[in-house]
């Protein structure tokens, strides 16, 4: 090597990060290049499609919740016969409302979750790093519990209101014909966006912490032993 560099009279240095643009490629390898910059932008932008995906499954949640509290009435029409009564429901999408609200619930929390964990530009991180954000375990816990709590109470409220209609023969001539309880499935739907809230934040504090471990590897990388 010092024989190489003995007779060199000019020396220069290409920042690649700032300059990579200005380096002249082979005419044999445009080509590569070109699809070596398609699959790094599409890892870009594996981020917003992560967001947008928590957002809007979140949000179909919400909705889909709301409108099955508003649908749903408040009681059945009772008609007595013989000895027993049966409760006639109007037809309604309720249960079916309250399916594609959990449903769209749980994509919510899954693509949340592995926004979380995903190796962004091919570049994994560990747990054990990751996590050592405070502010990320928090919400971490936040989103899993709130998600949690708002599938329960959509599958609570759906599941009885499903139970209310297929049992609709009632032995007790005072039955009433309710339906599931009244503000469940707008209440899920609340928490349910919320969820989806918490898992954005998440995803935020991901990326700081994705940010902060890489960047003290780079350093460490740059700045051998002797």
């Amino acid at each position: 090597m010092f024989d190489l560099l003995s007779k060199a009279v000019y020396f220069t240095k290409l920042d690649l990060r700032s300059k990579y643009y200005q380096v002249r490629i082979a005419a044999g390898n445009s080509f590569c290049i070109c699809v070596w910059l398609y699959i790094f932008g599409a890892m870009a932008i594996k981020t917003a499609t992560f967001s947008l995906s928590v957002a809007l499954f979140g949000l179909l949640a919400f909705i889909f919740g709301v409108i099955a509290e508003n649908k749903k009435p408040a009681f059945g029409t009772a008609i007595p016969w013989k000895d027993v009564v049966i409760c006639k429901f109007p037809s309604d999408p309720t249960v079916a409302l309250g399916i594609l609200s959990v449903a769209a619930l749980a994509l919510s929390t899954v693509i949340g979750l592995y926004s979380v964990f995903y190796s962004y530009k091919g570049k994994s991180v560990p747990r054990a790093a990751l996590f050592e954000s405070t502010t990320l375990v928090v919400f971490f816990g936040i989103a899993m519990s709130v998600s949690a709590f708002g599938a329960s109470m959509l599958l609570w409220a759906t599941v009885t209101e499903g139970l209310h209609r297929m049992n609709n023969v009632h032995h007790s001539l005072d039955y009433a014909c309710p339906t599931a309880k009244t503000g469940l499935f707008g209440g899920a739907a609340f928490i349910a966006l919320d969820a989806s809230l918490f898992w954005l934040v998440c995803q935020m504090l991901t990326m700081n912490s994705r940010e902060d471990y890489l960047e003290d590897d780079t350093k460490v990388d740059s700045n051998p032993v002797v």
